[in-house]
């Protein structure tokens, strides 16, 4: 499973012209499924993206935790993170998951960041979004399940 955490002012999420999904301070978390994740994984990043110390304490460091500083999660599926041009220009999405093993981790991802973090949103899974934000800092983290970085 992989993740890219943007830290932000404010973030918001359409569909169909329409806004499904809208915090302010806090992160944006665009989220990949791959064939062999499981619930493992997912409890794992998310447990990683509650406690990230990635804003600022009172001496301007980054050393408090979305927990921390009370922001909300904006969390959107994006198998996109798993495609592949090693070999030419057009991605292949073989290590991707598809819909029927991606859904089901995408809303437990979802619940387990519920569980955690007070404020979430989401887009909606297999849906054509677009994403509007404000990257704050600009802080940008890339997190793979398997440490991969």
């Amino acid at each position: 499973m992989r993740a890219v955490v943007q830290r932000v002012t404010r973030a918001s999420v359409k569909v169909d012209g329409e806004i499904i999904g809208e915090i302010g301070s806090g992160l944006v978390v665009l989220v990949g499924i791959a064939r062999d994740d499981t619930k493992v994984e997912a409890a794992y990043l998310v447990d990683k993206i509650a406690n990230l110390r990635i804003f600022d304490d009172d001496d301007g460091k980054m050393n408090r935790s979305i927990k921390d500083v009370g922001g909300a999660l904006l969390i959107v599926s994006q198998f996109t993170l798993y495609g592949d041009v090693r070999r030419g220009l057009r991605p292949s999405w073989i290590e991707a998951a598809p819909p029927e093993i991606a859904e089901p981790l995408y809303d437990f991802f979802v619940r387990q960041a519920q569980s955690t973090v007070a404020e979430v949103a989401t887009g909606k899974f297999q849906a054509m979004m677009q994403v509007e934000l404000v990257n704050d800092g600009p802080v940008t983290i890339l997190l793979d399940s398997g440490k991969l970085f």
